[in-house]
């Protein structure tokens, strides 16, 4: 793949999610909304690989455009292989894996100058198959609300995030890296202030300490936004794998969002990046919360 078709792939992909924005749906909230699984990550139905970084976008962008009732995806190959078939006609979704290589003449053990570069899949949605394995197509009940307030207040708790309640505020403070929010009653809904909890608690995996992201942006700036869309995608990812549905905190953030995008074709990319990596820190801690969970089951026993 030449230079030109590496800035092009970014900007085909940039412009679709602009576009998006621009018709006023963030593809990052309700993708779902007519699924029967409910909120998820994207998941490869044949490797059991949740899809990360800019795919999840593309994805639900898709689930959403199409009106898709799953969050399962497989190649052309793949569908054959467990014996099913796309169905003549269908249109395929592209997806992208990020990968270096290493110029020939160059020992890749001696200081070498790796060169990244995009390499291209295409993915269909199960609803686009046909004759595939009954396991892989079956329904998966979401889990009432009453379970989902659990199984979120303790993954709050088992970051060890220092979380203060009070006020009429939510922010993350750097410095003395703790989480301000006000408290539940003062929601509408008990479970937007999870979908707050965990926006911030984006902004916590930033730390120094943690995955050191550059926290430094004053309000309106570019690195401000940057963080924000960061943290938007985060708390999307981490919401979904708890069915909680994401939603945009606030609207007028979009065409703040627009104007970075068209101005950086790549900011997309990184933000998707950076939100996975930030995801799968904050959802590590699920073993965790499950003891959590546990115990206040057995206690309550």
């Amino acid at each position: 793949m030449t230079k030109h078709e590496r800035v092009d792939l970014y900007q085909d992909v940039t412009n679709r999610i602009v576009e998006q924005l621009e018709n006023g749906v963030a593809p990052w909230v309700q993708p779902w909304s007519n699924t029967a699984s409910g909120p998820s990550l994207p998941l490869n139905v044949t490797t059991d690989r949740r899809y990360s970084g800019i795919n999840v976008l593309l994805l639900w962008g898709t689930v959403q455009m199409c009106g898709f009732t799953s969050q399962r995806w497989l190649t052309f190959n793949q569908a054959r292989k467990v014996g099913g078939n796309v169905r003549k006609g269908e249109k395929g979704t592209t997806v992208f894996y990020a990968d270096r290589f290493v110029p020939g003449g160059q020992d890749a053990d001696e200081d070498a100058r790796a060169i990244p570069f995009l390499k291209r899949f295409t993915v269909f949605n199960i609803d686009q198959c046909e004759n595939l394995p009954e396991e892989m197509t079956g329904s998966v009940a979401p889990l009432p609300e009453r379970e989902i307030v659990p199984h979120a207040e303790a993954l709050l708790q088992a970051t060890g995030a220092d979380i203060r309640v009070g006020g009429d505020k939510a922010f993350y403070a750097p410095e003395p890296d703790y989480i301000q929010l006000p408290p539940q009653n003062a929601y509408y809904e008990q479970i937007n202030w999870y979908r707050t909890a965990f926006h911030e608690a984006a902004h916590w995996s930033g730390h120094k300490n943690r995955l050191d992201r550059d926290l430094s942006g004053r309000f309106g700036s570019h690195k401000y936004m940057a963080e924000e869309i960061v943290a938007e995608l985060t708390a999307a990812f981490v919401l979904s794998e708890l069915n909680i549905t994401p939603t945009v905190r606030h609207a007028d953030y979009i065409g703040s969002w627009i104007a970075m995008l068209k101005e950086d074709k790549r900011a997309v990319f990184a933000a998707a990046r950076l939100a996975s990596q930030a995801a799968e820190y904050i959802l590590a801690f699920q073993s965790d919360a499950s003891r959590v969970t546990s115990d206040h089951s057995q206690m309550a026993a």
